[in-house]
């Protein structure tokens, strides 16, 4: 029995196998007008088509809790009915596969109001879409993105209530699960690292006052998001600094609190808050690591991500007890159907759709 395709229980989900889909934005949603920020027929298809290919669950990309909160202005949002509507088509697809759907739940603080990748992936300004960004201390991204707003004490508040409000959406939507954006160098992981936070209130400081905001997020989140359904966080486990930043170690201390809030599933990458991606180990599984740290030290289960392309790569990971499940982000990319082709060069089975049976 492959370990690879074996179901994963967690609450009362069951996920048929532990390859899963990362979110990855697609900047392709519109920027203006009644359907700003909802999902359309690109994604539609993007995610139909990983479902179809046998992914176990796919967590749709980085979707804003508000429109100040999305990295570009071309990014999906859950902070109207419109898109809870728009949303509910992918959803009714994917279960029909037998995929779980998922949503990340994220803000993009600082490092928000930015142009598509393909178009250099700069600020951009009121005149291309753009807005005023927010963070926890008036410390812009790099010399190339404008200097944010501090958050005041009011404003952490309200944005903690957009989390509550779209973790309510997206149960309206139909999503089984929900993963909140904590990595990457967006708001709640500015928050979390003292190399973007530099506060002296009850947000800033120490690393308890640091992890304060995230934790009333999941508090929040978990509030509204039913007992049957689990919670995800998404974490960047190292800012890759050497004695400075968020560090490895904050990550499994962090975790056990985590779980203590009811977060069912740590789902580890890194990096992403300081820019150039300096002195990063690039290399197949590079972050795997981290999650074996926290699946070691702690009782949270964790999901690993990081160049994983290999089918036999992938199930090394679980049958060794590195991490509970992969994400295959890139991979998934170039190839949809990498959960059949896995399966069968594994010896394993996977969901195929009817119409798909002459090419099993």
């Amino acid at each position: 029995m492959s370990a690879l395709f074996e179901p994963y229980v967690l609450r009362d989900v069951t996920i048929p196998n532990r390859v899963w889909m990362p979110p990855m934005c697609q900047y392709s949603a519109a920027p203006e007008g009644p359907s700003e920020g909802a999902p359309h027929d690109w994604h539609f298809a993007h995610y139909a088509a990983r479902a179809t290919g046998g992914t176990g669950l796919i967590i749709v990309e980085a979707t804003a809790v508000s429109p100040e909160g999305r990295i570009s202005p071309y990014d999906l949002g859950i902070w109207n009915d419109t898109q809870v509507e728009a949303f509910r088509r992918i959803t009714r697809f994917l279960s029909a596969q037998g995929a779980v759907p998922a949503v990340q739940l994220g803000h993009g603080g600082r490092k928000s109001s930015t142009e598509r990748p393909w178009k250099g992936g700069g600020p951009v300004g009121p005149d291309a879409y753009g807005w005023q960004t927010v963070a926890p201390s008036p410390l812009p991204f790099d010399d190339t993105h404008p200097m944010p707003d501090e958050l005041t004490v009011a404003g952490i508040q309200e944005i903690v209530g957009r989390f509550a409000d779209a973790a309510r959406r997206a149960l309206a939507a139909g999503f089984e699960i929900v993963e909140i954006h904590g990595a990457h160098g967006y708001l709640i992981n500015e928050f979390l690292s003292p190399y973007s936070n530099h506060r002296t209130d009850a947000y800033g400081g120490s690393y308890e006052n640091r992890t304060r905001f995230a934790l009333e997020v999941v508090d929040a989140v978990r509030e509204v998001w039913p007992d049957d359904k689990p919670l995800f966080f998404r974490v960047s486990a190292t800012d890759w600094l050497e004695n400075a930043g968020w560090s490895a170690d904050d990550t499994v201390r962090f975790a056990a609190r985590l779980h203590e809030h009811g977060v069912d599933l740590l789902d580890v990458s890194t990096g992403g808050n300081v820019p150039g991606g300096r002195h990063i180990p690039v290399g197949p599984g590079y972050q795997v690591p981290f999650a074996t740290r926290v699946k070691r030290e702690t009782s949270l289960p964790v999901a690993a991500v990081g160049l994983i392309t290999e089918a036999e790569h992938a199930e090394k990971i679980i049958a060794n007890g590195e991490a509970d499940a992969v994400l295959l982000g890139r991979e998934l990319l170039r190839n949809p159907s990498f959960a059949r082709l896995a399966a069968r060069e594994l010896g394993a089975e996977v969901h195929v759709p009817e119409q798909y049976h002459r090419s099993v």
